[in-house]
């Protein structure tokens, strides 16, 4: 297309060709594609995440999903059922209980970290000991404490570790902060962020899950021993031995990209607040979170999470002296403040209502996976790397501290 085509006249299939298709395809130029240049993969739990980004893996030139590790035998025969619809040549893969003996194998080069949040951390480390490379789910970290030993081991290793924080590698995303970047809404003085839904994930509805089925111990992990509960273990977000709730399973993504697109780093304060609509007695974290962040420099982030309504959905808006620029999974608006100068603009690539967790286009896993690769090939850090996790991680925990000290934290 011509470098002077005006961004609101950019046709969504030009962008799409020029991000997801080349991105893929480029991973198979300049080098050879000898055995050498495979990348060996193991997945580090295979729950419901894991399984989404695999839909993404089997995709990628030069990708190997070669085993599994997972404490739950339900969830190896489920993954592997997926992968017979997605991947058939996958379907027998070898399963583990033991990520460990994963680690050990020298026809293992990388690893995709899945598992619970408690367990991010402990795995990055290990593999990065173990000279593998990685890519973990947010939140990276499941206590700000876990920070110092993952620099470490990072340091201390040749391993490159992508956070899958996936609006980084989204062209409309970037191509916001290119916006924001050239003065294009003047200075970003707020940031309103969001994700409403309305679905009744707190209902305890579970198939039978037999102990016998499980490891149990190595689920808990360095969490309190505690009895076999299998509801915790299924929804492991909502409890604090295992997650952080809304703050750390959706906040982060889009604080992330807050952080990303204004060059901001650990919030000096925040006060949250949070109710129970649906969950109280079931689930430990509230499901109905909001709270405030402050940052050097003058700018704020406003952060409401509910499961009773859908508002909204999942979106960021950067509110500046001139305008406002909104985005979501799918598409960028710039909407100019009243008796401003600046032109309104707007790069849609998705499909389907305004604020949905997932679209059609871009496939931001894809993408995202493709850049860590790609990284690991140029040995560079990747778009989301270690130290964009902590930051993350770090202002969800902030608002945690908040919300269950019930006052402001600093």
């Amino acid at each position: 297309m011509p470098a002077s085509t005006p961004l609101h006249l950019i046709d969504r299939r030009d962008w799409l060709a020029a991000s997801t298709v080349a991105a893929v395809q480029g991973l198979a130029t300049g080098r050879a594609t000898a055995a050498a240049d495979t990348l060996r993969l193991a997945v580090l739990g295979s729950g419901g995440r894991a399984r989404h980004l695999l839909r993404s893996v089997v995709k990628i030139p030069g990708l190997d999903l070669v085993a599994i590790a997972e404490v739950r035998d339900d969830q190896v025969a489920t993954t592997r059922k997926h992968l017979t619809d997605i991947a058939p040549a996958k379907a027998d893969i070898p399963a583990s209980r033991d990520f460990r003996a994963l680690l050990e194998r020298k026809d293992i080069d990388a690893v995709l970290i899945g598992s619970p949040d408690h367990w991010h951390a402990p795995m990055t480390i290990a593999a990065c000991q173990a000279g593998k490379h990685v890519y973990v789910e947010k939140p990276l970290t499941h206590a700000p404490s876990e920070a110092k030993a993952l620099r470490a081991a990072q340091a201390a290793s040749k391993s490159i570790c992508q956070v899958g924080m996936q609006q980084r590698s989204m062209p409309h995303i970037q191509k916001a902060g290119e916006l924001i970047r050239s003065g294009a809404i003047g200075k970003v003085h707020k940031v309103h962020l969001t994700w409403n839904r309305n679905s009744a994930r707190f209902k305890k509805d579970l198939p039978p899950i037999a102990l016998q089925s499980v490891d149990w111990p190595a689920f808990v992990g360095s969490a309190p021993r505690q009895a076999y509960d299998p509801y915790k273990m299924v929804h492991w977000r909502w409890f604090w031995d295992f997650g952080g709730g809304i703050f750390t399973d959706l906040m982060v993504h889009w604080i992330d990209v807050a952080h990303a697109l204004l060059n901001l780093q650990a919030p000096v304060g925040a006060a949250s607040v949070g109710s129970f609509i649906n969950a109280e007695g079931v689930w430990e974290t509230p499901d109905s979170v909001q709270t405030l962040l402050t940052y050097p420099g003058g700018v704020t982030a406003h952060f409401e999470g509910t499961f009773s309504n859908a508002r909204h959905g999942a979106m960021i808006t950067f509110m500046g002296t001139e305008g406002s620029i909104y985005c979501d999974r799918g598409r960028m608006e710039l909407i100019p403040d009243p008796n401003k100068a600046v032109k309104p603009q707007e790069m849609i690539l998705g499909t389907g209502r305004r604020g949905a967790d997932f679209y059609d286009q871009p496939d931001g896993e894809l993408l995202h996976l493709t850049d860590w690769l790609q990284a690991i090939r140029a040995g560079k850090q990747p778009s989301a790397p270690l130290e964009a996790g902590i930051t993350a991680a770090n202002a969800a925990h902030l608002a945690n501290q908040s919300l269950r000290s019930q006052r402001m934290a600093e």
